[in-house]
């Protein structure tokens, strides 16, 4: 896609976007209980109110972190987790039952200096769930390997609010909004794809869909542009969309990617449309994350690499929904 064909889709999809329902996800209400160890509180709640303009927070970033009192009645609307921090030998003491009770997820955030390594589970906990996250420090590099990304992703709905509250979670909010962006957007490609290779259906809806399919995801794109400028403290308008037009058009190689990939990935069309929409998709994320971070479009060091990482997911992908697909026909064809 070139910037002349990005301007014309820009202009189709201009009355589709809803503008309203960014603002609102903008300002969704939200708060975590929080408790454990005093000063490690201490720690924790600096460390994920920094990054605001001048020395103050904002009454409303205070408010998203709220101590958890079992002692007196918990108003849990608009809770969404718990995070107790505690040293490795208060373990036992830890009243989980009490906070599982609240049927909201709970991270446990160990420090222990003498860990080697950050740990985490696969998978966030549940609502009444508890699950354990051990750091060597308290910080943001270490926060961000399984903590931060498993709580960004017990906020859904509300990911855009959380990081326009709390700059120190922006990076981890637009990761978790490109990732769910890229995969409606190959859910899109492989169902339309899917269409374009049944041969009834692709003589009757194969051109409308080969046209709807990108309509569509250029829509789920422009949307991604959106949230992550609102995350980031802007409020979204369609000016945005026209600033950012190089980051959606010719400038990270969209002809290339489409042909590396055909050319890479072993595997027909339907796969090889849904890892382009796929990585495309990553593509736009990640460049409008940059822009807004460092307040600059990427250069070429910069997009070279976003445009390897994500030719290499879509090919890793590709290869492995293959990989099934073969698994799951053999099986088939051994059954028979």
């Amino acid at each position: 896609m070139n910037a002349s064909s990005a301007a014309a889709a820009f202009e189709r999809l201009r009355g589709s976007l809803n503008i309203g329902a960014v603002h609102a996800g903008a300002r969704r209400p939200f708060k975590f209980f929080v408790c454990g160890d005093p000063a490690l509180l201490g720690e924790l709640r600096a460390t994920l109110l920094a990054g605001h303009d001048g020395d103050s927070i904002p009454p409303e970033a205070a408010a998203a972190f709220e101590t958890l009192d079992l002692q007196r009645s918990v108003d849990s609307s608009d809770a969404r987790a718990v995070v107790c921090v505690a040293r490795p030998g208060d373990r036992a003491t830890l009243p989980l039952q009490r906070f599982t009770a609240l049927q909201l997820p709970v991270f446990v955030l160990i420090l222990d200096p003498a860990a080697t390594a950050t740990t985490g589970p696969t998978q966030p906990p549940p609502a009444g769930g508890a699950e354990e996250y051990v750091v060597d420090r308290i910080a943001i590099e270490t926060l961000r390997g399984r903590f931060l990304p498993h709580l960004i992703e017990c906020c859904k709905g509300i990911e855009v609010a959380v990081g326009r509250r709390l700059p120190a979670l922006r990076d981890t909010v637009a990761a978790k909004l490109t990732r769910d962006a890229a995969l409606s957007s190959l859910k899109v490609a492989g169902a339309s794809a899917v269409v374009d290779h049944i041969p009834v259906l692709g003589v009757v809806l194969g051109a409308f869909a080969s046209g709807a399919d990108m309509f569509a995801i250029t829509g789920i794109q422009m949307t991604l542009m959106l949230n992550i400028g609102a995350t980031f403290g802007r409020d979204p308008d369609l000016s945005q969309l026209w600033e950012l037009l190089p980051v959606v058009g010719g400038g990270f190689g969209w002809r290339a990617l489409a042909r590396e990939l055909s050319g890479f990935i072993p595997v027909g069309g339907i796969f090889i449309k849904a890892a382009i929409a796929y990585a495309g998709t990553v593509v736009v994320g990640e460049g409008v994350t940059f822009y807004y971070r460092n307040g600059r479009q990427m250069g070429v060091d910069d997009a070279a690499r976003v445009y390897d990482e994500a030719k290499a997911t879509a090919m890793t992908f590709a290869r492995d929904i293959l990989a099934r697909f073969r698994g799951n026909g053999d099986g088939k064809n051994g059954a028979a």
